[in-house]
This record gives C-alpha cells, structure tokens and sequence, in this order.
C-alpha cells in the first residue's frame, strides 16, 4: 500500500496525536495546535471511519479475489471482459452454499474512468427474467438492466463514470453514470428448466460489453493510471488492518461523495491519517493510537452485528437494506431513525454483499415451523400451504428451494429435485378448495402427490423462496409468506415462521464476502 512520507513518519513519532492531513486532497492541512486528538476521540472516529468503510472494504474483497488476483481459484478476469457461467447445481457441488439454480450468473468490475462502456443485451423472450445489476464501490445498486427496468427488449446501454458529461451517442439506447470510476456487475438470467441450459448458455453468450471508442469506431483515449492494488489478506476487515484498505478504496473514490454529512466525515478521517497524500501506515502511530483504532473496529463490527441481530425478524429487512443512494437515505431516516447510510450497508455487506433491491427480488427463509421449533424432517412431517390466489405476487416467478441444515448444500433425493417454482404450477395438483399445498419430507407422499414433494434431508433443513420482481403487497408486508407447518399441525399461518429475511440476505449474492472455508454463498 502506499507508504507514509519520512517527514510524516518523524512529526507523528514526536507528536503523539497529531496527524498531518494531505491538502492536496482538499482537507485542511492538520498541526499540533490544530489537531490534537486523545486516544478516546481517535476510538470514536476509528469506529465511524468503520462503519463507513466496511462495506467498500468487502467490495475491494471481491474486487482483488475476482480481477486482480489471477491466481485466485474465484479469479473471473480482467476489468471490462465478462465471465458468465450457466450450470446445474447438484448435491456433489459443495464449493457453493445456499446454491441458486433460477438464474445463472455472469459476474464482473468494470473500470469506466477513462472512458464508458457499451453494455448490449438481446431481445429477450417475453416470459424470461434478467438483470444487469450495477454497483458502485460504495455498494449502491445504482442502477439496473433488465426485465423490469428496462424490459426485454435489445438495447445498448453507456455505462459511464462520475467524469463523464458526453452526448447520447446515436444508437444507444440509454445513459446510466455511476458516481464511482469502478463498477461491479451481477448478471442473472433465468433458467425455466434442466432441458433450458443450452439456451441460457448463448443467451449469456450474446450480452457484449466494448469501450465507447470501439463502438463508435474512434481511437480510444488514455486509459487511466493503474492503482497500486494492495494484496488482499483474509481476516484484515476484522482488525486494524481494514484501515489500509479503507484509506486505498477513498482514493479510488477520490472526493467525498454526496451524502450527508460525507464530507465532514473525511475530514475527521483525514484527522487520524486516512483518506489523505501518502499511504495509511497504521504502525507509525504512537502505540495508544494504535490501540485506539484497534478498540474502534471492534465496536464497530459489534455495532453491526447488534444492529443485524435486532433486524432479524423483520421479514421485509431484506427490501430495507440495498438499493440506490437515494433509496437507502430514505430508508436509513424513515426505519431506522439514523442520519446516515453507513449501519445499512455495513449490516447489508456483512449478511448479504450484494443483495438485490427490493423491486427487484426479496428472499424469507424459513429456519422455524410455525410452532418456532427448528425445522427438522427427521422428526416431522410439514407442509406449506399456499390459500387460492394467495400464490406469492410476483412480476416475474417464484421458487422455494430446499438446503441441508447441516451442509447447506443440495440434498440428495430419488426426484433429483431442489426446488418448486411458479414455472412449474401446472404440473402440481391443486386441492378441491383451489390452494396450493408443497410436502416437505424425507419420504415420499405418494405417488398422487409426488409432483408436490420437495425432498428434506434425514435431519435439520431450512427453505429459501425467492421472489423476483415482488408485489408492492410484498414488499409492503399485506402479502406475507404462508408458514411452514408440521402435517398434522392446525396452527395459524404466521409471517414471523416465515422467518428471517435472508441471511445472505440469507440469500443474496454474496460471492466471498460471507465464505465458510472456499464455499461462497449466492442468490
């Protein structure tokens, strides 16, 4: 990382709280009379500074095991090239927890800083779902591309970074800037069943992704320095050394962004050294400093955990947490009474890197019956019970997909079965009264019932229903998931057993962020 300066070396050593703050990057030049900070205000900071930077720390994560580190095993590629990838998951793939088979992913960063990008998507048939989903190094979903947004027409889309103010070019169909020169990408096309690959495969295969100068048959301009990317080491977001990542990720943002109170909180990161000219260098620090910062980030990381612990049985906190700028300003003053953004995106990165918008997807898990008693089929029987027209509302489709307890893995089952979808209600039997009823069970309900059996394993299980494109009824909490109910059981059908709103949101995409050893968590 970079290196602080020997001159700055020698003043912080002499002066045991003071900190020079660069000017070069706007922030009033820090001097012993100015700026003498006690190691209890340097905590505080340390923890705002956390809670702040946590959510760009996990995106750097990514950003280095994805693109720049090619020898990592989760390596996609170089900035600007897609990688797309379209497969069944089975219980013998175990690199991968809470397995999403709806929609296959294309994921990659791209660098618009010298220049924009064309993204182009096909013509797409009217009853598949997809998505670009576009986030920036804060971790704003910033913007979309897809069935919802901007329909399954063919288009050609400018991606463009915050230095950008060209014209529309002709041909393009739409203009979309990023507030940050760096972007990541979740590509989730639909897939309507095993026999559909094939076509999910070129689908992928005829989305394009070229610099503006090459569609319009220009020379391209200079690309822009490349960073000096610090190695990635695992377990640095949890201790002092997160502020060598954080100080690197606000250079790559370069200026305060357009939150409140953003800019008055770089100067008070500036105050202990990060976010100014030179590197962080957390080991010039006087030692009280040190332990100062290092008190921060764990009432940092305790914060968002307690924050995540007491929004666990919203079921709508999934649809709370992600979205744009905008969105989450709203959000974080009308649900959580806070002034700023931070807690919402710490508590999203930290449970669900990557989670959709809310008008795009929400996922409840279930983890209890409506009893509150764990799910476990070795002990019961259960059944989930959709009312006539009480199917979940959706624009686009629904599933509800079985994991292991245990290994959070497919299940092994005579159906080669993981899943019920809305693609598939007309191959399910439907009661005399018109509703809906899945059997969740290790053993067979019958073979007049077999075509409504989702297979459970010999022991604790949890289910995730995925919902793209939710209802405002969904969203709004009038609709809620129906319980999960032991068979025999006649208990009323309660939101709250529909649980927990996904712990990746359970069921975001959270690609390395939430690992446990290699395995990755996706939605």
């Amino acid at each position: 990382m970079k290196r602080v300066s020997d001159t700055i070396r020698l003043v912080t050593a002499l002066i045991a709280s003071t900190f020079l703050v660069g000017a070069l990057l706007g922030h009033t030049v820090a001097t012993a009379a100015e700026n003498t900070l006690t190691a209890a205000e340097a905590k505080v900071i340390a923890k705002q500074a956390y809670l702040y930077g946590f959510p760009m720390v996990m995106n750097y994560k990514t950003m280095w095991n994805y693109t720049i580190d090619s020898k990592s095993p989760d390596y996609k590629g170089p900035f600007n090239e897609m990688s797309c990838v379209a497969r069944l998951f089975t219980p013998e793939d175990k690199a991968v927890v809470t397995p999403n088979t709806d929609t296959p992913y294309c994921m990659f960063w791209m660098d618009v800083r010298s220049e924009p990008l064309v993204l182009s998507v096909p013509e797409m048939e009217p009853d598949r779902f997809y998505h670009f989903q576009l986030v920036d190094l804060y971790t704003y979903n910033f913007a979309y591309v897809g069935t919802l947004t901007t329909g399954n027409d063919a288009g050609k889309f400018l991606i463009a970074g915050p230095d950008w103010n060209g014209e529309k070019p002709e041909g393009i169909t739409d203009v979309i800037k990023s507030e940050t020169g760096f972007v990541f990408n979740v590509t989730r096309t639909q897939l309507l069943g095993p026999d559909d690959l094939n076509k999910v495969k070129a689908i992928q295969a005829s989305y394009g992704l070229q610099p503006l100068s090459d569609f319009l048959g220009k020379e391209a301009p200079a690309g822009a320095p490349q960073p000096n990317f610090p190695k990635w080491d695992e377990g640095s977001q949890f201790d002092e050394r997160f502020f060598g990542y954080l100080d690197f990720m606000m250079g790559l943002l370069g200026s305060p962004g357009e939150g409140e109170g953003e800019k008055k909180l770089w100067d008070k990161l500036a105050s202990i050294g990060i976010g100014t000219v030179g590197d962080f260098d957390f080991s010039a620090l006087p030692a009280e400093m040190q332990e100062a910062l290092k008190v921060g980030v764990k009432e940092g990381f305790s914060a968002i955990e307690k924050f995540v612990g007491a929004t666990t049985k919203d079921p709508l906190v999934s649809g709370k947490i992600f979205g744009t700028r905008d969105f989450l300003t709203k959000s974080t003053k009308k649900n959580y009474k806070l002034d700023r953004t931070d807690m919402l995106r710490s508590a999203a990165a930290h449970t669900g890197l990557y989670g959709n918008s809310a008008a795009e997807a929400i996922y409840p898990t279930y983890i209890v019956d409506a009893d509150g008693e764990p799910l476990d089929a070795s002990k019961q029987n259960y059944t989930l019970t959709f009312e006539k027209d009480a199917l979940p509302p959706v624009k686009a489709f629904w599933s509800v997909t079985m994991y292991d307890g245990k290994t959070q893995l497919f299940i092994d089952n005579p159906l080669d079965r993981y899943l019920l979808n809305s693609p598939s209600l007309e191959e399910y039997v439907r009661g005399e009264d018109g509703s809906l009823v899945f059997y969740i069970s290790k053993e067979s309900p019958g073979k007049d019932l077999e075509a409504n059996w989702l297979p459970a394993p010999e022991g604790p299980f949890y289910l995730v229903m995925r919902l793209y494109g939710p209802e405002p009824e969904a969203l709004s909490g009038d609709w809620s998931p129906p319980a999960v109910k032991k068979e025999s059981s006649t208990a009323t059908s309660s939101a709250e057993s529909a649980a927990v709103a996904d712990p990746i949101e359970i069921d975001s995409f959270q690609a390395i962020a939430m690992t446990t050893g290699k395995r990755e968590i996706t939605n």
